[in-house]
């Protein structure tokens, strides 16, 4: 017991840091190279916050333990659009982010749906996530990437400095405003600097991650939970606190395009490339997850995209944060009185 307390501690202290510092390291890295500050959140932070639910999955997968990889990626991706952020600080949403991730966010989700709720779908007994969903997956994943690399293209050709600085040129709520006032928040390091704050940040979320999640989850056997169970909340949230905090620090740091930016990339790279790969490696049965573990998830990127693409001018308010907040909160009370029952 004592073990598993002193690994959630170690592990959480690990994560702010790391958090802190990559958000830092990244912004200087956008400075510096004339890149939108969206696409490095899409991209390096995304995908290095989301290492831990990597490592996870990957080690669940070939243990045999599928419905703890399963449930990991649901968890953590349920708990990422939580809305925390859009609490912090209203989250303005642009226009690259509104007709190609948030779709791309919802479509990953969907696409879980239907390769993990085979009862749903065909009407068999046994959820399986096989390899020719994972291929089918990954394809996604490599569609993604493709024209997230060409928008970094596209805005490493034009440095922050030729921008237009007038008001007039300028709309209220265009994203070349939100990436200026950005750049005026977070000094300009010196190269190496900005690696190792990238590096090391990285490291430390790392095993920040895997220290928390071993001591939740050691502390949740010992209470005698369902491996689907551990998956969707201790394993899933615990994985899914790097990206989060990083998201929720950049926020706080005045850096709405990586908060938005890393949790959506997160999300989207959770399902397309690690669960993806996972179950092209080894099939998944998804065991006891249901309908409500898969549409929740579903409903809760719709959500996302709804809000950011249509209401308030491409902007998700505190009270659209607080309704995220409110769905994942009546889906925890559901698994507990489920559990119970």
């Amino acid at each position: 017991m004592f073990h598993d307390i002193l690994f959630l501690i170690l592990g959480l202290v690990l994560i702010i840091a790391g958090g802190n510092y990559l958000t830092d390291g990244a912004v200087s890295v956008a400075k510096r190279f004339g890149i939108s500050s969206l696409v490095i959140g899409l991209t390096i932070v995304a995908f290095g916050s989301s290492t831990p639910d990597f490592v996870v999955c990957f080690i669940s997968t070939l243990s045999g333990k599928s419905e703890l990889a399963l449930g990991d990626v649901l968890g953590a991706n349920i708990f990422d659009i939580t809305g925390i952020i859009a609490m912090i600080a209203p989250v303005r949403i642009s226009s690259e982010m509104a007709f190609k991730d948030l779709p791309m966010l919802a479509l990953s989700s969907i696409a879980l749906f239907i390769c993990g709720d085979d009862r749903i779908v065909d009407g068999t007994n046994v959820n399986i996530v096989n390899r020719t969903d994972g291929l089918m997956l990954l394809s996604l994943f490599v569609i993604f990437m493709c024209y997230t690399m060409e928008m970094a293209r596209s805005h490493s050709t034009k440095p922050i400095s030729t921008r237009p600085k007038t008001a007039a040129a300028i709309p209220h709520h265009s994203v070349e405003k939100a990436e200026a006032t950005e750049a005026d928040n977070t000094r300009r390091m010196k190269p190496w600097v900005a690696a190792v704050c990238i590096v090391g940040g990285l490291a430390a979320l790392v095993f920040g991650g895997q220290w928390l999640v071993d001591g939740a989850s050691g502390l949740a056997r010992r209470l005698g939970m369902s491996e689907a169970l551990i998956g969707l909340t201790i394993v899933g949230i615990g994985s899914s606190i790097p990206d989060l905090s990083t998201s929720v620090i950049a926020a706080i740091k005045k850096q709405p395009q990586i908060a938005i930016g890393n949790v959506v990339g997160a999300c989207i790279f959770n399902v397309f490339f690690i669960i993806g790969l996972c179950s092209t490696v080894k099939p998944l049965n998804a065991g006891s997850l249901t309908f409500v573990d898969f549409g929740t998830l579903v409903l809760g990127s719709l959500l996302v995209l709804l809000f950011g693409d249509v209401i308030v001018k491409r902007t998700i308010t505190r009270l659209q944060g607080a309704i995220l907040a409110g769905v994942y909160i009546a889906y925890m009370v559901y698994l507990v009185v489920n559990a119970a029952s």
